[in-house]
């Protein structure tokens, strides 16, 4: 399998020098996503986690889709927070969002959450992936 660049114009661009996604041995491997308007890249929801984290998601999952997958194929995402008190509203959005998408009785994808600084001060939360390409 030949390694392949994903870009959309659904999610984000890369505001720095790096792929929206690879495809690579069978891996999609998606980059950090924030809360951000693909069609301005406008952060969005300032002070607002649970809005954020759905938007962030949301970017996510038109990588994911523009290499032809869904949250059933993701193995993992690794969830980051600028602070432990937005862990439960994250995990409150994130568990809406990710549950409306795995079909019931379907495998979660395996998760970690880490608190550290961002790289933009009115971004609480990034998130990326990794999925099984199909």
């Amino acid at each position: 399998m030949s390694d392949i660049c994903i870009s959309t114009d659904q999610a984000p661009a890369p505001a720095h020098t790096f792929s929206q996604g690879v495809v690579r041995g069978g891996l999609i491997q998606v980059s950090g996503q924030g809360p951000v308007d693909p069609a301005t890249n406008e952060y969005l929801f300032p002070g607002d986690v649970k809005a954020q984290t759905v938007r962030t998601l949301a970017n996510v999952e038109a990588i994911l889709a523009a290499a032809g997958a869904g949250f059933e194929d993701v193995l993992m995402l690794r969830v980051y927070l600028t602070t432990r008190d937005d862990f439960a509203a994250m995990n409150e959005a994130y568990g809406e969002f990710i549950g409306s998408r795995v079909a019931e009785g379907g495998i979660l994808p395996c998760r970690t959450t880490v608190m550290t600084g961002l790289p933009r001060e009115e971004m609480l939360v990034e998130i990326d992936a990794l999925a099984v390409a199909r």
